[in-house]
């Protein structure tokens, strides 16, 4: 009984070129809206309130919008100088602002200054990022890659790496350290 109803089930075959004539006859044709819905509204029309519509050859043009307003959407502009968003400050905190259960406003202390660096860290890191920059340069200007110029931007970069890499402190040298385990 199965089989009878898929025989009659058979899809049809489909006139392609029939189809193909009523795709090319409604060629540049704008499909209708379906029912229910507000039709198009242009890019320049979105940020206003009145009416629903835009403009169509078939429908009234809506009354122009007031000067007064601005757009929904608009931005403002600030001048330079007169202040915006960003200039906003926040009142500072003053002791009459804390009551009995505030501990007051924590200031953090200023960082300790970096340590400075001798001069062989300084040229290592020169020759690790010196050498591709001057390899980048090279290829980009189209220079003869000669031996002494490829020999000096990967040597340099080489070296630079493994002075810096040799120089790094070991964890396992502070004299300080028991050991792994507790103290007692």
């Amino acid at each position: 009984m199965a089989d009878q109803h898929d025989a009659d089930r058979e899809p049809q075959p489909i006139d392609e070129d029939a189809a193909w004539a009523a795709i090319v006859a409604g060629y540049g044709d704008e499909p209708s809206d379906p029912p229910g819905v507000k039709p198009f509204k242009s890019v320049e029309d979105l940020a206003l309130l009145e009416g629903d519509v835009n403009e169509t050859p078939g429908r009234p043009a809506a009354p122009p919008p007031e000067e007064d307003k601005p757009a929904l959407g608009s931005s403002v502009t600030f001048a330079p100088g007169v202040g915006g968003p960003r200039d906003y400050q926040v009142a500072q905190p003053s002791e009459d602002d804390f009551d009995d259960t505030d501990e007051g406003h924590f200031v953090p202390p200023e960082p300790p200054p970096l340590p400075e660096t001798d001069a062989t860290a300084r040229f290592a890191w020169l020759a690790v990022i010196g050498g591709p920059v001057l390899m980048l340069i090279a290829v980009i200007l189209q220079w003869d890659m000669t031996w002494w110029l490829t020999t000096l931007c990967i040597g340099g970069f080489l070296g630079g790496f493994a002075t810096l890499v040799a120089r790094m402190s070991h964890g396992d040298d502070e004299p300080d350290d028991p050991g792994r385990g507790a103290v007692v």
